[in-house]
């Protein structure tokens, strides 16, 4: 199992959250308090929105504990939206391309979670891409293919009905090999100025997912930025984080805007 997190709100360094608070992403990777994958070192990304056009990306097949580039990029980058990964492989091989967040143009996209058996349809699944997303694959997880199938079906327009129809996509493709419950995802998601999460699983019991509810909240797992913080912005985290394991939410979808 990968965990992941995402922000959105005023401009903080990566820093504040990927590193300061207890029981942080980092800190998850190495020793998360989950038995299932207590363990994510087969690679990391973050990815985040600047003054560019496109969001900035820096991804690496090293433990996430053990990257110096990150702690100096982290401590050195600002942000109102960014997102960050730490992968624990499955099927796909540990290359640089299969680290998270993948990219397109001005989005963004993390996912934990996996398509159940995808060897037996992964080629039905990618004769689907519309060939204007097609080569922007440049790796082999069931990530990334469904970040471009949900881009083939409207991603752009209508990302919550894009994600839907992508959902659906698989698991109808999936049955007709013989695979009855096929995805098990909770995902991020964002254009720039809006993030998105979505938690799904065919049989029900869909990956964790939590969210910050408030201002409070946030200043909770970070007291330094209580002046930095409004009430409109959001954390989204796989694992809580933070000395208060009470405190997080939990909910199938969530839209946060930042624009």
């Amino acid at each position: 199992m990968c965990r992941w997190m995402a922000y959105s709100g005023g401009s903080i360094r990566l820093n504040d959250l990927l590193f300061e608070p207890k029981d942080n992403l980092i800190d998850q990777s190495l020793t998360s308090r989950s038995a299932e994958t207590p363990t994510n070192g087969d690679g990391f990304g973050v990815g985040w929105y600047g003054n560019w056009k496109f969001p900035g990306l820096f991804r690496s097949i090293r433990p996430a504990w053990n990257d110096f580039n990150l702690r100096d990029l982290a401590l050195n980058i600002e942000s109102k939206i960014f997102m960050a990964h730490v992968r624990a492989t499955s099927l796909a091989t540990v290359q640089e391309t299969n680290c998270h967040p993948f990219r397109y143009n001005n989005w963004l996209f993390v996912h934990n979670g996996e398509i159940f058996e995808v060897e037996k349809f992964r080629r039905e699944l990618l004769m689907a891409v519309d060939s204007k997303y097609f080569e922007n694959i440049l790796g082999s997880t069931d990530s990334e293919l469904m970040f471009h199938l949900a881009l083939t079906f409207g991603l752009e327009q209508n990302p919550v009905e894009a994600m839907a129809k992508m959902v659906g996509f698989v698991e109808r493709t999936g049955k007709t090999k013989n695979v009855p419950e096929s995805m098990w995802m909770t995902i991020g998601l964002s254009d720039g100025k809006t993030l998105w999460g979505f938690r799904y699983a065919s049989d029900g019991n869909a990956p964790t997912l939590f969210h910050s509810r408030d201002k409070k909240e946030l200043v909770q797992i970070n007291p330094a930025l209580q002046d930095r913080f409004s009430d409109g912005d959001r954390i989204l985290v796989s694992e809580p984080i933070g000395k208060f394991k009470e405190m997080w939410g939990s909910s199938a979808r969530f839209l946060f805007n930042n624009s």
